[in-house]
């Protein structure tokens, strides 16, 4: 792991890929993003299972892992100033439960969305993808 935390999303859905490469122009996160399909992911302590539902950020500091709009929050605050008074108010109530119920259904129909792919409503044993070690 380096030293840098790391945003790990889904390589394979086109939704995803794009909403990470403007998060990279815009946002500038401090972190390594990384498709989880290319990431090892027990020695970051992930199941393959959680990686595919959902976007995760990982604090190489403390080990804490933090997933959906928790991940986004945390990306949020560690880019542009300008962009880290929205990761707070994310994850304060009652705006982190509109944004918790948000994230679910983005990420259950991410298929449907721009850039998305049937493959992306696929769980990721079923897709025809390979996986790298």
């Amino acid at each position: 792991m380096t030293s840098q935390p790391t945003l790990l999303f889904d390589g394979d859905c086109g939704f995803c890929s794009r909403t990470i490469d403007l998060a990279k122009r815009w946002i500038q996160p401090r972190a390594q993003c990384t498709p989880w399909q290319s990431a090892d992911l027990p020695a970051m302590g992930v199941t393959e299972e959680r990686a595919d539902r959902e976007i995760l950020w990982i604090s190489p500091d403390s080990g804490t892992i933090w997933g959906g709009p928790r991940a986004l929050a945390a990306m949020l605050k560690s880019g542009r100033r300008r962009w880290a008074w929205l990761g707070i108010i994310l994850v304060l109530p009652p705006v982190s439960w509109a944004a918790h119920a948000a994230y679910r259904a983005i990420a259950r129909n991410r298929h449907r969305l721009p850039g998305g792919t049937t493959a992306c409503s696929l769980p990721a044993h079923l897709r025809n993808t390979h996986r790298s070690p």
